[in-house]
């Protein structure tokens, strides 16, 4: 996290920067999705402290920002109080985010259980015809008596065959009336 220190109308003594800086880089550990912090110093009166030391921080980080002011007479003792509050910040950001996550996938796992039903009863498509099954064999020339016989023994509806008078590739089928019919190739 990239830590920005400055004062407003004030000398930020080393001593402090290095005190702040060590003090917000324990946010991170906690929360690592912190990119900036940018931390101004300044002096102001302020009634029941008198000449008090007051930090101002705010934090960027992934799409959320914090922000707090305190103010004490110790320099150390403001940046303690607004790091301890900062520390509630992000706990109280974090769980956010948590309970937003489980939401979110209990929204999503219901969906899915919705959609999933509503595939279920949804009648299935059509599936487009294939092809399952492919047959080689020899074919040997034979007469249309022979093929019908041939068709008859396997108890096919249709025999493809070579005709033993023309040499042609034939298709002979059974009929819806019982009869035969051929289909001759050219």
């Amino acid at each position: 996290m990239n830590i920005v220190v400055t004062g407003a109308n004030v000398e930020v003594a080393e001593g402090i920067r290095a005190y702040v800086t060590r003090k917000l880089q324990r946010l991170s550990r906690h929360f690592n999705h912190l990119q900036e912090a940018k931390v101004v110093l300044r002096e102001e009166r302020r009634r029941p402290l008198g000449r008090a030391q007051v930090v101002e921080v705010t934090v960027w980080g992934d799409g959320f920002v914090l922000r707090g002011e305190e103010a004490a007479a110790d320099p150390y003792a403001s940046v303690d109080r607004i790091v301890d509050k900062l520390e509630k910040q992000i706990a109280r950001h974090r769980s956010r985010l948590i309970r937003k996550r489980r939401l979110d996938e209990r929204r999503q796992r219901t969906v899915r259980r919705a959609r999933a039903e509503a595939a279920a009863q949804q009648e299935p498509e059509p599936l487009s015809p294939r092809v399952v099954r492919r047959k080689r064999f020899p074919m040997k020339p034979m007469t249309e008596e022979d093929a019908a016989l041939q068709m008859e023994l396997l108890g096919h509806d249709f025999f493809v065959y070579r005709d033993a008078d023309t040499g042609r590739i034939c298709v002979l089928y059974r009929r819806k009336d019982g009869d035969y019919g051929v289909i001759e190739t050219e």
